[in-house]
């Protein structure tokens, strides 16, 4: 599927030495100091300078262990909250659009992804404020799609940040592959799409934590697409934190 651009979101240059066996090791254990401080009621922007400056992390790493770490409460808080994919079946949907895609284009691309302490995989893309659309934009979409209509939802809603450039063209084309197939999808721009999702009521698709904090059900849909589809794929295993390495 052609896409306004042709660049990959693949791995970083210096990501197979910033993640290499040793790093990790080094990493794991900063992981394991930073949800050590989260369970004591550090706050997280604190918390994670004090471990990045410890273990003298690059910005790359220090986003890693933040995107990985959470509180035992929130790990648990967010297990107690998370639905099998089966769920979905002629439930309303709503997902955090920017989010899913950039997540499963970087999988698609063989950049790196993280394992986190609760479940999610996260990736470590960061698009400052305006999403570019990639290689691998449109056949995630399809993807996206193919995998959430095999297990029935009623409806679709996708919700995309109205102050980051570029995310309406991601929600035309979203439209666009969503009436190409026949999908009984909708696509809406916000100021807010995080409270949005929250205030819903309906089954969200995020990895976002602060949202996944809030929300009242949810379904790790990027773990499923990584099992089934992607098996191979880069990602980085933080979620078991317990015991330093």
């Amino acid at each position: 599927m052609n896409t306004h651009g042709q660049r990959h979101r693949s791995a970083h240059l210096g990501d197979k030495e910033l993640f290499n066996d040793e790093n990790l090791l080094h990493l794991r254990k900063a992981a394991y100091d930073l949800d050590w401080l989260l369970n004591r009621g550090y706050a997280r922007h604190s918390a994670i300078k004090l471990v990045g400056d410890h273990y003298q992390l690059p910005k790359r790493q220090r986003l890693a262990i933040s995107r990985a770490a959470c509180s035992d409460e929130s790990r648990a808080m967010r297990a107690a909250k998370c639905l099998p994919i089966e769920a979905i079946k002629e439930r309303q949907l709503v997902i955090d659009g920017l989010n899913l895609v950039i997540t499963i284009e970087t999988i698609m691309a063989g950049g790196v992804a993280l394992r986190c302490r609760d479940g999610c995989i996260r990736d470590i893309a960061s698009i400052h404020g305006t999403y570019r659309q990639v290689h691998e934009t449109g056949n995630a979409i399809v993807l996206i799609g193919q995998v959430l209509e095999f297990f029935g939802p009623e409806n679709i809603l996708w919700v995309f940040d109205r102050p980051v450039s570029n995310s309406g063209r991601l929600a035309v084309m979203v439209r666009e592959i969503a009436e190409a197939q026949g999908r009984n999808w909708q696509t809406a721009l916000m100021d807010n799409p995080d409270q949005f999702i929250i205030r819903s009521g309906q089954i969200a698709i995020t990895s976002d934590s602060a949202v996944l904090d809030e929300v009242s059900q949810w379904v790790n849909l990027t773990d499923y697409i990584v099992a089934n589809f992607f098996p191979g794929a880069w990602i980085i295993d933080f979620s078991n934190t317990d015991c330093p390495v």
